[in-house]
Parts: C-alpha cells; structure tokens; sequence
C-alpha cells in the first residue's frame, strides 16, 4: 500500500525543526495487526523518505517497508518476487498518480472516494472510507471476509468477554 493519502489522510505536518508528523488511524492499524496474524504478507510503497512511516510500519510489524522510490513499479516487482507471489495474487492500494504503474498490474486495485480521478478509474475498487480514515481496514475486512477468515478475530474476541 501507499502511505500518503492512504494510510494517511495526505496530509503532512512539519514543526520548526522541519520534523513531520502524520497522523494515521488505530482501526486501519488493528486491522493490519489481524491480517497479519490470519497469515497475509503487507507491505509499504512511498515515493517520499520519511522516518515517520517507518516507525509506523515497525509498529504494525510490516513485513517490508520501500520508502523515497519513484518509480514504484520496481519496488513492487521486488516484492512480489522476494515473498513468491504473482500479479493476480496482489492487492494495492494507492491514491496518486505514480501508483498507477502498480494498480494496473495487481489482481486487487484499490483507491479511496479522494484519489487522482486517473487513479480511481483503474481500480476495481473504490473505498467508501478516505485515507487514514479507516480505507485500509474496509479492505483488509473485505478480504478477509471473502476468504471466510473474518470469523477468526470476531469469534476471539466474543471469547474475551
């Protein structure tokens, strides 16, 4: 997935020093927590630098992280080829246009209700929850769901009670 506008609500933060600060949502974080654990690979594409992205991704335990790359696409071809996946087997999500190369390729695109027109027109899905506003956790459930592996986290969590 890309960060800014997607993990994030695109905007950026800087204070005096010239220090970022993004601000990213707890439900889209808990459900990369979950989507890990039912077994699925995640994975960060940034065109931009940025030490916030990483601490988040070491937060979620993000099993790969590119940031300050551009084009994208040969990120993503190392990826897929470093965790043994194929095209049809991806999805992404992204927002701008220099997402474009990787949607066009993955078997699951996906851009939320704000993304470049050009971007949302190549996705086979649009969210209806915008960037860092729960975008990433609407997928990770559709997906989820749709392999019938929802069931797990619901089921353990009415066991806590």
């Amino acid at each position: 997935m890309d960060v800014d506008g997607i993990l994030t609500d695109g905007r950026i933060v800087m204070d005096d020093e010239g220090r970022e600060t993004k601000f990213f949502d707890v439900r889209d974080g808990f459900g990369i927590v979950m989507f890990r654990k039912a077994g699925f690979k995640t994975a960060i594409i940034s065109a931009r630098p940025s030490r916030t992205i990483l601490h988040r991704a070491k937060d979620l335990s993000i099993d790969k992280v590119v940031t300050d790359t551009y084009p994208k696409i040969g990120a993503y071809e190392s990826m897929l080829k470093e965790f043994g996946f194929k095209d049809e087997e991806a999805c992404y999500m992204g927002d701008d246009l220099p997402d474009l190369d990787i949607m066009q390729k993955v078997g699951f695109a996906v851009s939320v209700p704000d993304g470049r027109p050009e971007v949302r027109q190549s996705a086979h899905y649009v969210t209806t929850h915008r960037g860092g506003r729960g975008a990433v956790r609407e997928v990770i459930e559709m997906i989820m769901k749709a392999q019938t592996l929802w069931n797990w986290p619901v089921a353990k969590e009415k066991r806590k009670k």
